[in-house]
C-alpha cells in the first residue's frame, strides 16, 4: 500500500498522534510519502528520524497512490484537496484538534481505524465541490479555482454593506444588500453557511445553498437549489474593490467583476469509517452533544 501524507503540527498536543501513525504505518510496511514542507518541521521537532520520500504539489501524486492522509482538522483537509484535485485519491482525516466533520478519525481510535484501512474495510463519500471564473479573469483563479465547503464574497476595507445582483441559470434572482454572500456545498453546510442561519445537508444531497450574510433585508433567507445550477454574482459596493472566498483562500477581486460559479466535473473522496458516520458526527456536535449512546 502506499499512503501521501499532509498534516499541521500543533506542538505538543500533535506530537503523539503523529507518531502512532507512522509508527503503526512502518510496522505494516506501508510506503509512505510525506509532503516536503510537513516533513521538515517533523525533522526539526524530532518527531521523525528515517529519510522519506516528499511531494510537494499535485503533480506529485498519482493513480500508484491507494490513500491520502490529512493529519490535523476540517482546515487541514481543505488545503490537502488543493493536492489531491481530480486524482480520485480518497482522502481521510485524522483529527488532532477539536470535534470536526471531515477529519473523523480521533486520536484515541488511531490504530483501530488505520486497521481498518490497511485491510481496505472502508467505503468512499464522494463530496461535491464549487468551481469559480471571472470576467474579467482574476489570476487569483487560475490555478486552484475550486472548494470543497465554500465559495462567499464579502465587504472589504468598510463597514458598508455590498450589493450582490444574483442570476441563477441566467436567470435574475434578486440583489441581496448584506455583508456577503455564501454559495455552499453539502459538505460546507455545517461550516460558514450554518454560522449564518443555513440549514445542514447531508453529504449525498445534490444541492447548494445560497446564504446571506447579515443582510439588511429580513425577508432574505437561505435558499437550497439544485447542484446542477449555474450561479452568475455581480458585487457593487462604496469601495472599488471586495473578497471573494474558496475555503480558506482569500482574493481580492474588483466591483462590478462577474463572478460564475458551478459544479465541478470531479469529486473528492472523503473515506467513511463504520463507526465515524456523518450522522454521528451530527449528533454530537450539533444536536445532543456527546452521543449517551456510545
Amino acid at each position: 500500500m502506499k499512503i501521501a501524507i499532509f498534516g499541521q503540527y500543533y506542538q505538543n498536543d500533535t506530537r503523539p498522534i503523529i507518531r502512532d501513525i507512522f509508527v503503526f504505518l512502518n510496522k505494516n510496511e506501508v510506503e509512505l510519502v510525506i509532503e516536503k514542507e510537513f516533513l521538515a518541521i517533523l525533522y526539526h521537532h524530532e518527531i521523525l528520524k528515517k529519510e522519506y520520500k516528499t511531494f510537494t504539489s499535485y503533480a506529485d501524486l498519482d493513480q500508484s497512490f491507494d490513500l491520502f492522509i490529512s493529519i490535523g482538522g476540517d482546515g487541514t483537509i481543505l488545503r490537502a484537496i488543493t493536492f489531491v484535485r481530480n486524482s480520485g485519491i480518497p482522502v481521510l482525516g485524522i483529527n488532532a484538534g477539536r470535534l470536526g466533520f471531515l477529519a473523523k478519525v480521533q486520536k484515541e481510535n488511531i490504530e483501530l481505524f488505520l486497521q481498518s484501512i490497511i485491510h481496505k474495510k472502508f467505503t468512499v463519500s464522494k463530496r461535491t465541490l464549487l468551481s469559480i471564473e471571472s470576467k474579467p479573469k482574476n489570476n487569483a483563479f487560475k490555478e486552484i479555482n475550486f472548494a470543497l465547503n465554500e465559495i462567499s464574497v464579502s465587504r472589504k476595507d468598510t463597514t458598508s454593506m455590498i450589493t450582490v445582483e444574483t442570476y441563477l441559470n441566467d436567470e435574475y434572482l434578486t440583489s441581496y444588500w448584506a455583508d456577503g454572500l455564501i454559495i455552499s456545498t453539502p459538505t460546507g453546510s455545517t461550516g460558514y453557511s450554518l454560522s449564518c442561519g443555513g440549514p445542514v445537508l447531508t453529504p449525498d444531497v445534490k444541492s447548494l445553498v445560497i446564504t446571506p450574510i447579515a443582510p439588511h433585508n429580513l425577508s432574505a433567507r437561505p435558499l437550497v437549489i439544485p447542484d446542477k445550477t449555474e450561479i452568475k454574482l455581480k458585487v457593487s459596493g462604496r469601495e472599488p474593490q471586495y473578497l471573494v472566498s474558496l475555503d480558506s483562500r482569500i482574493a481580492t477581486v474588483d466591483n462590478e467583476t462577474t463572478l460564475i460559479i458551478k459544479k465541478t466535473s470531479f469529486k473528492i473522496n472523503m473515506v467513511e469509517i463504520q463507526d465515524e458516520t456523518f450522522l454521528k458526527t451530527l449528533r454530537n456536535k450539533l444536536l445532543w452533544g456527546e452521543d449517551k449512546r456510545n
